[in-house]
């Protein structure tokens, strides 16, 4: 009784979600960032309503006006009467595991458009700036009908090459003055870019920052028919240069599109997305392995010289 109560509960909130009702939105992304029971059923209802929305990945370090430029985004896409979804994954208060920020005040002016859903979500000590249950969230957008999804990462270095896998296009945002120029040679993010958008490029040293990026990027080796990154200059707090972010993105869509690239870098996302469920429930299966019997005779064998550590491993994994 209570698996045909929760399935009819699961249909009702997928079907107003698709009517584009926020609050059944909201209750979806919040079952799977709780890892609810009936996740199975939410993720089995939404699959059949999946693969319109664009996947679009906004990183780069602290201070570069991610939220600024994700917002002006927003704006461009709303021209173009697109429905926009944004998932701004924030650091974690170490109290309640909810996110620091909560929605980013840069993005209030669309509050109250009801095709922007803007949701802010804890990243819950997962690093490479995402949170875990991000690939699950950007399933309910995308079923609930966004023609875009936006997710911009913590922002707690440049390590966060996470998104690359994660997104169709991934945005790679520095600015001049914060040594940007240097840490892109030695942090990888010349690998993981599509877009490179050199922010705040007002200030003094924007043109030295891309023509550094340029001669990198230079470097790199790319077979023939591969993307080459464009670098795009913006102001977003004026919302100058986002329309030209806006066109390299929707090149860089069509581009994956008649390439193949996009159905396999989806194939990758979805992989990587079993490997990640299979993986957990390996671990809850494994359980509170310290306090088996078992472990401490393999380890009294191990100690007796009657046995070696592998195979009391395997004997262990064969119990369980």
């Amino acid at each position: 009784m209570t698996r045909r109560r929760g399935t009819g509960d699961v249909s009702a909130l997928v079907s107003r979600a698709r009517d584009g009702d926020p609050r059944a939105v909201a209750r979806l992304i919040s079952l799977v960032e709780d890892e609810s029971p009936l996740m199975r059923e939410v993720t089995a209802a939404l699959v059949p309503h999946t693969g319109h929305a664009r996947v679009v990945g906004i990183t780069g370090s602290p201070g570069v006006g991610k939220s600024t430029s994700t917002a002006a985004l927003v704006g461009q896409f709303r021209k173009a009467d697109q429905r926009v979804g944004i998932l701004a994954v924030d650091p974690s208060s170490p109290f309640s595991g909810g996110a620091l920020l909560g929605d980013r005040v840069r993005m209030q002016d669309h509050a109250l458009d009801r095709d922007v859903y803007i949701r802010s979500m804890a990243s819950r000590g997962h690093l490479g700036g995402l949170a875990w249950s991000t690939p699950q969230a950007i399933r309910v957008l995308d079923a609930a009908g966004c023609d875009v999804v936006l997710i911009e990462t913590v922002g707690v270095g440049q390590s966060e090459v996470e998104i690359a896998g994660l997104a169709d296009t991934t945005l790679v945002l520095l600015a001049p003055g914060m040594g940007d120029g240097i840490q892109a040679a030695k942090a990888g993010i010349l690998e993981i870019g599509d877009v490179y958008v050199v922010n705040k490029a007002d200030r003094d040293g924007a043109d030295t920052l891309r023509r550094e990026l340029r001669s990198m990027l230079a470097l790199a080796e790319r077979p023939d028919g591969a993307w080459r990154p464009p670098i795009v200059k913006t102001v977003a707090s004026r919302n100058e240069g986002l329309d030209e972010v806006v066109t390299e993105i929707e090149r860089h869509h069509a581009w994956l599109a008649s390439s193949g690239e996009l159905v396999t870098r989806r194939t990758r996302r979805a992989r990587d997305e079993i490997e990640a469920i299979a993986v957990t429930a390996l671990r809850d299966r494994w359980g509170d392995v310290h306090g088996r019997s078992e472990l401490d005779d393999l380890a009294a064998a191990v100690v007796a010289g009657e046995s070696d550590p592998y195979s009391a491993a395997e004997t262990l994994l064969a119990e369980i």
